[in-house]
C-alpha cells in the first residue's frame, strides 16, 4: 500500500493529487488480472449501471495517474492528438467563442480559484472511483479482507 510521503495542507491540490496517485498505484498492485474487469459494471445501491465498465475505468485512471506523475504530453504530441478532434470541434465554435468571451470577463484570480476547485473535485472523484475498482476486483476474486 502506498503511503503519502509529502505533507501539504489537507485541502491543498497537491495533497489531493498525491492521494489520487497513491490510490491508483495501489489499484494497479491489487488488480493483477485487469481483464476480469471487462464487462463488469460499477453499480451503486439503488442506481442503474453506468455506461463504462470497470476495465475502462481502470485504464482511464492509470492514464491520468501517468499524466499527474509525469506531466502533460509535449506540446507537439498534444496538438497532433487535438488536430484529430478538430473536426468535431467545428460544430461547437459558437460555444467556444462564448466561453472565450466569458473567460476574458473573469479576472485571473477567479479563474485560478475556479480551476483549482474543479481539479480538487475531479481528483477526489477519481480517487473514489479507483477505490471502487479495487473493491469490486477484490469481490470478484474473493480477496475481501
Amino acid at each position: 500500500m502506498q503511503v503519502l510521503t509529502k505533507r501539504y495542507p489537507k485541502n491543498c491540490l497537491l495533497t489531493v493529487m498525491d492521494r489520487y496517485a497513491a490510490v491508483v498505484r495501489n489499484m494497479e498492485q491489487v488488480v493483477m488480472i485487469p481483464s476480469l474487469l471487462q464487462d463488469v459494471q460499477l453499480t451503486e445501491p439503488g442506481k442503474q449501471a453506468e455506461g463504462a465498465d470497470l476495465y475502462t475505468y481502470f485504464t482511464m485512471l492509470k492514464t491520468i495517474r501517468v499524466e499527474v506523475d509525469h506531466g502533460l504530453l509535449p506540446r507537439q504530441e498534444w496538438q497532433a492528438k487535438a488536430a484529430g478532434q478538430a473536426e468535431e470541434a467545428e460544430d461547437d465554435e459558437a460555444v467556444d467563442t462564448e466561453e472565450e468571451r466569458i473567460s476574458r470577463e473573469l479576472d485571473l484570480e477567479a479563474q485560478v480559484h475556479l480551476h483549482f476547485s474543479s481539479l480538487h473535485h475531479i481528483f477526489t472523484h477519481l480517487t473514489l472511483k479507483a477505490q471502487e475498482v479495487m473493491r469490486k476486483y477484490q469481490e470478484i476474486t474473493g480477496q475481501i479482507l
